[in-house]
């Protein structure tokens, strides 16, 4: 048999495969919200006498590239290769059986089809409304919507009934600043865990996008570091006083941390601090364009507020808090962000308990969004870390790092990073 013809044969049994697969498809997606697990369909190596030989020479090919860690093959020379094929679709989470009541703890929680980001949106839930959970796993919950079974995102359910927030006028009535107010924010000494703080003199700035695209959503953009005399000040590691389970500029076993560091020197001789400041000011820009309201806890080279201050301002004013900060090694190591760490005790204490998976997922998306603008990420995306920020945050907050000393730190590079970290506040709010 010619080559041609060969290939011509394997790609006439691989169309015949989708068709089939597509209508099996059709048919799960018209049964209602419940699909089945998905599963991964191998197609067997097409074998014809005649071209036995071609199909080992292209799959020994494929195997070398896959052994040397090659993903440059293209999309179209992976869906027509006549050797070997696959449609993989993703698998539904293994689930825990639960039979218990839930509350949504958020506004517009999407309720999909399946469990993934793909699943079809079939409604939407707000903060207190109530669902019959039947299954759980930590990214996904099965549960009951008007009598079909759906999934809803695990984070943003809880099985004690949320409070209800404060609505505009109720804050504008409260003592302090407002989050309905753009303008100066200062530390309310009234809210939960501001008397932990140290320093805390100094104002954040919130600013309200005024487009038609406002979307109602304060993200809070902390630079890290900048703020004099922090670093002689420290402050309880964790709420409760217990001490710190992983090291890092504060040692494991440590009950109390540097208030606020003076971060580390850029390869160049600038100050993180100067960079940091910059690609939060970037930030801003983009997040506002795209309808986001912005919560600056710094705009200069010094405000006087300390980790836990900056945390407990943005618990009452923001929708998520993203500290920009970079690493101290010198290898241009790429970007990751500081994930809590499996450690039973530390996800045990409030309010990491009620709050770490939030902040696992806004961490994901940002990586992901940097991800999708080129930019470097080290490792798996993440490193664990018990931080002051993540042990006080009482809504969806990170410590990205966005390099260390020996990374690009001009304004071409600055723009690029602000794109991709918007780009995930953006994918964030999606799910």
């Amino acid at each position: 048999m010619k080559r041609t013809e060969f290939l011509k044969k394997g790609i006439r049994k691989w169309k015949n495969v989708l068709a089939v697969t597509g209508v099996m498809a059709a048919v799960a997606l018209s049964s209602g919200c419940q699909m089945n697990k998905y599963e991964k369909i191998e197609l067997s190596e097409i074998s014809e006498e005649d071209g036995e030989e071609e199909g080992r020479k292209a799959k020994e090919a494929e195997s070398q590239k896959g052994a040397s860690g090659d993903s440059g093959q293209s999309a179209h020379e992976a869906s027509s290769s006549p050797v070997k094929a696959e449609i993989i679709r993703e698998t539904a989470p293994e689930m825990e059986a639960r039979d218990e009541v839930v509350f949504v703890d958020a506004t517009d929680l999407n309720v999909r089809s399946f469990p993934g980001a793909q699943g079809a949106v079939v409604g939407t839930l707000n903060r207190g409304e109530q669902l019959k959970r039947t299954g759980y796993s930590q990214s996904w919950s099965r549960v009951d919507y008007q009598g079909r079974e759906c999934y809803v995102s695990s984070q943003y359910l809880t099985t004690s009934q949320p409070k209800p927030q404060e609505t505009e006028t109720d804050v504008s009535a409260s003592e302090g600043a407002s989050a309905a107010q753009a303008g100066e924010i200062g530390l309310n000494p009234d809210w939960k865990y501001a008397d932990f703080s140290k320093i805390h003199s100094g104002k954040a700035v919130l600013y309200k996008a005024d487009g038609a695209n406002r979307k109602g959503k304060v993200v809070c953009v902390n630079a890290g570091h900048g703020t004099s005399g922090g670093s002689s000040v420290k402050t309880l590691c964790h709420p409760d006083g217990t001490p710190k389970v992983t090291g890092g500029s504060t040692a494991a076993g440590a009950t109390t941390a540097i208030a606020v560091s003076s971060g580390m020197t850029f390869s160049d001789g600038t100050p993180e601090a100067k960079v940091t400041l910059a690609l939060a000011m970037v930030v801003k820009e983009k997040l506002l364009a795209r309808g986001f309201d912005v919560l600056m806890i710094r705009e200069s080279d010094d405000v006087q507020l300390d980790n836990i201050a900056r945390t407990v301002i943005a618990n009452n004013v923001a929708d998520c808090h993203i500290a920009i900060h970079y690493d101290s090694t010198t290898n241009d190591k790429g970007a990751f962000y500081m994930s809590v760490p499996n450690i039973a005790s530390y996800r045990a204490m409030e309010p990491v308990a009620s709050h770490w998976q939030q902040h696992h997922a806004l961490g994901d998306s940002l990586i992901a969004g940097l991800r999708g603008v080129g930019a470097k990420i080290y490792s798996g995306g993440k490193i664990d870390m018990d931080l002051t920020q993540t042990s006080y945050s009482m809504v969806p907050s990170v410590d990205i790092e966005l390099g260390d000393k020996g990374s690009d730190h001009s304004a071409a590079s600055l723009d690029k990073l602000g794109n991709g970290l918007a780009d995930g506040v953006e994918l964030f709010f999606k799910n």
